[in-house]
């Protein structure tokens, strides 16, 4: 029978426990929310739903096509001119997703006969980009610039390293400098994902290539999201202006995709706006991380030191976890559940994601809830 293989996968995952499920949430959900990307609480704030609102409004509901067709508006290229700016890179390119950012970034970068040196730790995005990409990819151990440096010193035609900044399973981050260092001693390009470091890191949430003085430098290419920090949806490549130029004449996910929608870009302007002006936020998200940490640690419980605002726990089995996160969910608190194959470890855990608009009463009980429903 055609698609019979499909029911033998789903009784495999079911039995492993790793089986995926849709939950839809209600507009108003009850839950203390320490699932969501929502570090700095700005996805429901006032300006941010206005200028996504505003933005439809003038723009109408769509991009209505291709960015190189009818989908560029002028919000588009605020937005662009915005992120360059806050960031401190020379140039940006908005995409319809963070997704699709990390394909046209590694792909067009990457053309036959490059070297692709891509951590073992890095965000499907960043992989299925290697997979896609004409270059030959070699993966290397985990945040450990001195593999980059020998897997670079293979070959000797264009080459570049890939990495997340912040590791979304368990929330370190990359050391950045070191790597650009073993970058540059072979002529490397660098291009990291900062989607969990901006808005977090940096001086105001600049991001972590911010950060690490690498912002704006000739040889660095960063991608963003606008789903996380920024509360909107889409993505940006972030670099020199020629790169970005190639990127606009190469990238697929970028010529072949519709562009951003006119509320997402106006919602991303908007956040950007209000982080400029409260630029606390970015230091607010980091200590609730801090204290979230601190607080299960204490309980006994095997949580990572975070480096930026996500927080992971340690379960015993797939199944544990899944029983944890739905006891959790039970008892009034949303938290996510990593487990294999998002987990490059294979070690399932609970995810917990800092936000900086919530309160020391709020990381108590979030805490409290954690320990008792502990497996």
């Amino acid at each position: 029978m055609a698609f019979g293989w499909i029911d033998e996968q789903a009784e495999q995952r079911r039995r492993a426990g790793l089986e995926r499920v849709l939950r839809p949430r209600p507009a108003d959900s009850p839950l203390l929310d320490l699932a969501s990307n929502d570090y700095l609480g700005l996805a429901r704030h006032p300006e941010v739903a206005e200028g996504a609102a505003r933005a439809a409004r003038t723009w109408g509901a769509g991009a209505t096509g291709s960015r190189l067709v009818t989908g560029t508006t002028g919000l588009h290229t605020e937005l662009e001119r915005e992120l360059a700016a806050f960031c401190g890179f020379e140039a940006a390119l908005v995409l319809s997703s963070g997704y699709a950012a990390n394909l046209a970034a590694v792909t067009a970068l990457a053309p036959h006969g490059s070297l692709v040196v891509s951590d073992a730790g890095n965000h499907a995005s960043l992989i299925d980009g290697c997979r896609l990409a004409r270059g030959t990819t070699q993966v290397v151990a985990h945040a450990d610039p001195d593999a980059v440096r020998k897997a670079l010193r293979t070959h000797d035609g264009p080459a570049v390293a890939v990495s997340d900044t912040v590791f979304s399973v368990d929330g370190d981050a990359a050391p950045l400098a070191a790597l650009a260092a073993a970058c540059r001693e072979r002529g490397a390009g660098l291009l990291v994902d900062d989607a969990h470091g901006l808005g977090v890191l940096g001086e105001g949430g600049r991001g972590a290539p911010h950060a690490a003085g690498l912002a704006g430098a000739d040889d660095v290419v960063a991608t963003v999201t606008l789903s996380k920090s920024l509360g909107g949806q889409g993505g940006a490549v972030l670099g020199p202006a020629r790169v970005i130029a190639h990127l606009v004449n190469t990238a697929r996910t970028f010529i072949f995709d519709t562009g951003l929608a006119p509320a997402a870009a106006g919602a991303a302007l908007a956040a950007l706006g209000l982080l400029g002006r409260e630029p606390e936020r970015a230091g607010r998200a980091r200590a609730v991380a801090a204290e979230l940490h601190a607080r299960l640690t204490a309980a006994g419980l095997d949580a990572v030191r975070p480096d930026a605002a996500v927080v992971s726990v340690r379960a015993p089995s797939p199944q544990a976890a899944v029983g944890w996160a739905a006891d959790c969910r039970a008892a009034g608190l949303s938290v996510g559940c990593f487990r294999p194959p998002s987990v490059p470890d294979g070690v399932s855990r609970l995810r917990l994601t800092a936000r900086a608009d919530l309160t020391e009463r709020q990381v108590a009980r979030a805490v409290r809830v954690i320990g008792q429903t502990r497996p």
